[in-house]
């Protein structure tokens, strides 16, 4: 599949992904409000599920800065982050995006907006003071092939609207455990419905997590990929990489709603040993980010 085309794919499944949403909001309402009686319940649902979908798509990018304590970053600060960005993104034809950093040691990295127009690059300090201009040259091009592949559109929306079904299905969870419902439906008069809510509510964040590992590690192969054509280049970004990947802390500003967004793992690259554990190849499994050391490989074109 070429740039094209994945681009294409990209605004179609940011669309399923909203379109989506909608039903499954729509049909938890109903869910609930036949569970409680009350059908002022799935209008709010309705009102609730449109709002959020017109906030994800014009207005998460302010969100995603928000929850990561960015601010702007200056030319006179931060020169060569500027330059790197401009030459770089002339080259992809591109528009320069807004720039922003966070004051955090921890080098990582990451891109969002809903559009080429409307498109942020953010940075760490940390990243800023440890690569050098090749290596910020790879990881900037990794940013500008998210916001060229409408990658981060896609990721941006994610946060939102996971975000959201999560928080619903605790806000349910806390409700039916403190009690309330239709007089019959306590009684027994219809258990199926609440039974199908139940676990229609606490498979949601679960699915909501599945959707942003989907979407999150796939995308981080093809960004390098894309880098690696549009820096000519390839050794700059596995560079990079690894030294994202050896720094091991993580980030003071760390926020899961929007871990699957940055370049590397803002909580730190997990690494397997051989006779891993069971929980640690779990927690491997649902890790955002794909393991540093295989896309290093992949970069390079070496077996792993």
């Amino acid at each position: 599949m070429n740039l094209y085309a994945e681009r294409a794919s990209n605004i179609r499944r940011t669309w399923a992904l909203i379109i989506g949403f909608l039903v499954v909001v729509i049909a938890l309402g109903y869910a609930i409000a036949t569970y409680y009686g009350d059908p002022m319940i799935l209008y709010v649902a309705v009102a609730i599920a449109f709002a959020t979908n017109f906030y994800a798509y014009w207005a998460s990018d302010t969100l995603v800065l928000s929850l990561n304590h960015a601010r702007p970053a200056t030319r006179q600060e931060f020169f060569d982050f500027y330059t790197v960005t401009e030459n770089l993104a002339i080259t992809a034809g591109l528009p320069c995006p807004k720039l922003y950093v966070i004051d955090d040691p921890a080098p990582n990295a990451f891109a969002t907006g809903r559009d080429e127009t409307h498109a942020v690059v953010c940075a760490t300090t940390g990243l800023l003071a440890m690569m050098t201009r090749v290596e910020l040259e790879g990881v900037i091009g990794h940013e500008l092939s998210h916001i060229k592949n409408r990658d981060m559109l896609l990721m941006t929306v994610a946060v939102v609207l996971a975000g959201f079904v999560a928080l619903a299905a605790q806000m349910f969870l806390r409700f039916s455990f403190w009690g309330g419902g239709r007089r019959d439906d306590r009684e027994g008069g219809n258990g199926l419905v609440m039974v199908l809510a139940l676990v229609g509510i606490v498979l949601a964040p679960l699915a909501a997590k599945l959707i942003e590992l989907a979407i999150s590690r796939r995308r981080e192969y093809l960004a390098d990929a894309s880098s690696a054509l549009l820096t000519r280049y390839p050794e700059g970004l596995a560079s990079a990489l690894r030294k994202i990947g050896g720094y091991g802390a993580p980030m003071q500003t760390t926020n899961v709603a929007t871990a699957h967004l940055f370049i590397g793992d803002p909580f730190g690259e997990k690494r397997e040993e051989a006779g891993a554990s069971m929980s640690s190849r779990i927690e491997r499994f649902f890790s955002t980010h794909p393991p540093i050391a295989d896309r290093v490989a992949a970069l390079l074109g070496q077996p792993r």
